[in-house]
């Protein structure tokens, strides 16, 4: 690390004799319409091992409750212009040409499926299904009939959508526990690909609690080899007793056709925002207002964590439950209400499956010692993604232990060009060498560090003299980083010191 001066610039069938435990379950909704019965069958599925000839049973149990959703948007285009009419010497020749003075409109239509949940007529679906439509028609399998359907509530957080028809005594599928899912599970995707008609195809569960695609804002998915394809989204993803365990809603390919990885929302998620569209209209989630990370073997070797399980507390913000429960930068989540938090993704699904106003139990360990927090949860304002804003060009040198690290005083100028307040006190990262180690742990130009080892930083002189110090197999940083907007985090790295920068 060198100090420079210069300033900154700135996403099999069960066998008999197995004991089924059912529930019926009633919700209260707004206004007049019913209350949805909805058949929830909370054991696993049986996974002893035997010869399977047909699941033409399953599917004759599942496939009636499977529809076809058509839905159609209304576009308005705008006139189209005569290109010549804005040339002067055309128009000597040609006088004014005449203009389309009115807009036009166009049809869109899109292809999807849904899941009938209840013999009333709810029906569970993707958002993206139905997502700007201004007309959707369902179609039940026993019937070439199209039912006029209207939106109960759209959840875009989670890609789940509600629907509602005028009918009675309809198929309604069986929920499962989705929770008790495994790896290598048979499971069947039913759905109307391509319009060609009600589809059934048979696959195992490759993965459960997948995420990080970008394809919805919590991401929890079930990942199969089952096809899916255009026309399967919202539709049923069904375990070997024919009940519905995941709502279709995704594919990983470059073509854009099955390539055997295919998601689905699992059933336990998408009826806790069922739940809440049905009685409320909306989804509203608890927030405790961290900015979590995960523990990395570095991170959980630093601060005294055995196994690496839990969240660290990267960032607490002003005015929020977190803040105002005393909870700290560092601190590292253990469990919520008892659950067991083991990273960063599953604290932010946890807690927002909890409703705003609920007191909540947090176990945290804080510098090694375990502590209990209790706090009130407030309401989520909305999803949001941080993007880091990198501000300096400078000079680049490497020495000592941050090889490859080039920082500089913060003095009044360089705050007021990055934004910088006035109580975060360390030194502004001027440059990061790409090849060096602070690199692959995420440094970026433009980041403040505050903290090495657990000490403060204050000046140039403490981060190099720090760095010396350091004899440890990695050295921890706590950043500061100016994002998006006026959002601003601070977050642990922890930087190999063994390996030298070539």
């Amino acid at each position: 690390m060198k100090h420079t001066s210069r300033l900154l610039l700135g996403f099999l069938t069960g066998a008999t004799g197995v004991l089924v435990l059912t529930a019926v379950f009633h919700f209260n909704l707004r206004g007049k319409d019913a209350a949805p019965v909805v058949k929830i069958e909370n054991t696993a599925v049986n996974r002893d091992v035997r010869p399977v000839t047909s699941f033409a049973p399953i599917v004759k149990k599942a496939a009636p409750s499977v529809v076809n959703i058509f839905s159609t948007r209304i576009v308005q285009e705008r006139p189209r212009r005569n290109p010549f009419t804005d040339d002067p010497i055309l128009r000597q020749f040609f006088g004014e040409v005449p203009q389309e003075d009115q807009s036009r409109s166009r049809k869109e239509e899109s292809l999807g499926s849904g899941v009938i949940i209840s013999p009333d007529g709810y029906i569970l679906t993707a958002n993206h299904v139905v997502e700007g439509a201004d007309e959707i028609k369902v179609a039940i399998n026993s019937s070439k009939k199209e039912i006029i359907a209207k939106v109960i509530g759209r959840d875009k957080p989670t890609d789940v959508a509600v629907l509602k028809i005028d009918a009675k005594d309809l198929p309604a599928i069986t929920l499962a526990d989705s929770d008790q899912l495994e790896v290598g599970d048979v499971v069947l995707a039913i759905g109307n690909p391509f319009g060609v008609g009600q589809t059934v195809t048979m696959g195992i569960i490759s993965a459960l609690g997948r995420s990080g695609f970008g394809f919805s804002g919590y991401e929890n998915f079930i990942q199969t080899d089952a096809a899916i394809n255009p026309g399967n989204s919202g539709g049923a993803l069904v375990d070997a007793e024919g009940r519905l365990v995941g709502i279709n809603t995704a594919i990983l390919s470059h073509s854009g056709d099955n390539s055997g990885i295919g998601f689905a929302v699992p059933v336990n998620l998408a009826r806790h925002v069922m739940e809440r569209l049905i009685s409320g209209g909306r989804v509203a989630r608890g927030y405790l207002g961290i900015l979590p990370q995960d523990l990395t073997p570095d991170l959980a070797q630093e601060f005294n964590i055995p196994n690496a399980s839990g969240a660290l507390v990267g960032d607490v913000y002003p005015n929020t439950p977190a803040e105002k429960a005393g909870l700290l930068s560092g601190d590292v989540i253990l469990s919520i209400n008892g659950q067991d938090i083991a990273d960063a993704h599953s604290l932010t699904l946890t807690v927002s499956e909890l409703a705003p106003g609920s007191t909540t139990t947090l176990k945290i360990l804080r510098d090694g010692a375990p502590k209990t927090v209790t706090l009130v949860l407030a309401e989520h304002p909305g999803m949001g993604r941080l993007e880091q804003q990198s501000g300096a060009d400078n000079e680049t040198a490497a020495t000592d232990s941050l090889d490859g690290v080039t920082v500089d005083d913060l003095d009044a100028d360089v705050r007021q060009q990055l934004r910088i307040p006035d109580r975060i006190k360390g030194v502004i990262v001027a440059e990061v060498a790409a090849d060096s180690n602070a690199a692959e742990a995420d440094l970026q130009k433009g980041d403040v560090i505050i903290e090495i080892n657990h000490h403060a930083v204050e000046n140039t002189d403490d981060a190099i003299r720090l760095c010396k110090e350091a004899k440890g197999d990695h050295i921890l940083l706590k950043i500061w980083r100016r994002a998006e907007g006026n959002l601003a985090l601070t977050r642990f790295l922890s930087v190999d010191n063994t390996k030298r920068t070539k």
